[in-house]
C-alpha cells in the first residue's frame, strides 16, 4: 500500500462504515484491540460493516468462530439480500479451531451464508471487503482469541481502488485453492466427526467463559 497517495492522512473514529455519497474520498483508520479502553473496537467495526452492507460482504479469516452477535449480524445481512461470502482455513493448522469452527457451518449455510475453504496451502489472510468500497486488512482473526482477549491492530479504510483490488484477489484465491462447501457436504459427514466438532466448540466457549470476556455471545 502506498500511504502517500492517500487522499486523508487523519485517523478518524475506531468504526469506519461504508459511506455511499464520498466514493471519491479515501478514509483510512487504524483500529486497536486491547484490554482497557478498546477492548471490541475491531469487532464493533466489522459489525457496523456489515449492518451497512447493500451488496456483498467476503471475509478472509484463518480462524473464524464468530459469537452470537456477529453470527446473527451475518445472518441477517443475508436475509436482507447481501451476498455474504466466508473464506476459511481448509487444512488442519490447530485442531482444536478448526473443528469448532465447523461446528458452525450448518447454521451459517442455513443462513444463506457461503462458506469456502481453503485448502491449496495454509490460510493467514485476515481481511474484509464490503460492497467493493470498504475494506479490513490486520491482526486479527475473528474468533474469541484475537477479539476478546489477545492484543490486535487492523486497518480500516474506504477505497473503492483498494477494496476492488482486495476483493478481485480473494476471487482469484477462491477459484484456484479453494472448495465451496455445501449444506449436503455436511449432512454426508460422520456422526465421529460431527461430536467432534460439537465437542471442540464446547471446549472452547468454556475456556472463553472461563476468562469471563465473553459475555453472552459464547454462551449460545
Amino acid at each position: 500500500m502506498r500511504w502517500a497517495a492517500l487522499q486523508r492522512r487523519q485517523f478518524e473514529p475506531a468504526c469506519v462504515v461504508p459511506d455511499p455519497t464520498r466514493r471519491g474520498a479515501v478514509g483510512a483508520a487504524f483500529v486497536i484491540r486491547d484490554n482497557l479502553r478498546h477492548r471490541r473496537d475491531i469487532e464493533e467495526a466489522y459489525l457496523e460493516a456489515v449492518a451497512a452492507a447493500r451488496d456483498e460482504i467476503v471475509i478472509a479469516s484463518a480462524y473464524f468462530l464468530p459469537g452470537r452477535r456477529f453470527r446473527h449480524a451475518l445472518a441477517d445481512a443475508a436475509a436482507r439480500g447481501v451476498k455474504v461470502i466466508v473464506l476459511l482455513q481448509g487444512r488442519v493448522e490447530y485442531v482444536l479451531l478448526h473443528y469448532a469452527t465447523q461446528a458452525l457451518y450448518g447454521a451459517l449455510l442455513g443462513a444463506g451464508i457461503r462458506i469456502f475453504e481453503y485448502r491449496r496451502s495454509f490460510l493467514h489472510a485476515k481481511v474484509a471487503v464490503v460492497d467493493r468500497h470498504w475494506a479490513t486488512v490486520g491482526s486479527s482473526n475473528i474468533d474469541p482469541f484475537s477479539l476478546l482477549l489477545a492484543r490486535e491492530a487492523n486497518v480500516v479504510m474506504r477505497s473503492g481502488k483498494f477494496a476492488g483490488q482486495l476483493r478481485d484477489s480473494l476471487q482469484r484465491a477462491m477459484d484456484t485453492g479453494a472448495v465451496e462447501v455445501h449444506a449436503e457436504d455436511m449432512r454426508r459427514r460422520p456422526l465421529l466427526a460431527r461430536a467432534v466438532s460439537w465437542l471442540a466448540y464446547a471446549a472452547v466457549r468454556a475456556m472463553i467463559g472461563f476468562t469471563r470476556y465473553g459475555g453472552r455471545d459464547y454462551r449460545e
